[in-house]
């Protein structure tokens, strides 16, 4: 079973930055896409930033301009630099890769922009 870990979660104050990465058990075949979503209690899961294996990213319009995804594909790490924070960006944060084997989460990292 491949488990996704993620990491670089934490209280942020407003206008700072945080950087989360991710990092799967082993190395997963035929990757399609690997992204960032997010979700708030109540809300559905939203997506934040996708990356694919030609290095075309994809960005929700909230964060376009202060978040930036990065991918390996050859080892099957994400990670996302987030700045300029914001009191709307907190949320549990979740790696997703997609594959030819399915589509594979992380258990989520709470991201919590406060002063």
């Amino acid at each position: 079973q491949v488990q996704l870990m993620e990491s670089g979660g934490g209280l942020v104050q407003p206008g700072g930055s945080l950087r989360l990465s991710c990092a799967a058990s082993r190395i997963i075949s035929s990757i399609a896409l690997m992204a960032w979503y997010r979700q708030v209690p109540g809300k559905e899961r939203e997506l934040v930033a996708s990356s694919s294996k030609v290095g075309t990213a994809v960005y929700g319009d909230s964060v376009k301009g202060r978040f930036t995804i990065s991918s390996d594909y050859a080892k099957n790490t994400l990670s996302l630099q987030m700045t300029d924070l914001r009191p709307e960006d907190t949320a549990v944060y979740y790696c997703n890769i997609h594959a030819l084997s399915g589509a594979y989460w992380g258990q989520g990292t709470q991201v919590t922009v406060s002063s």
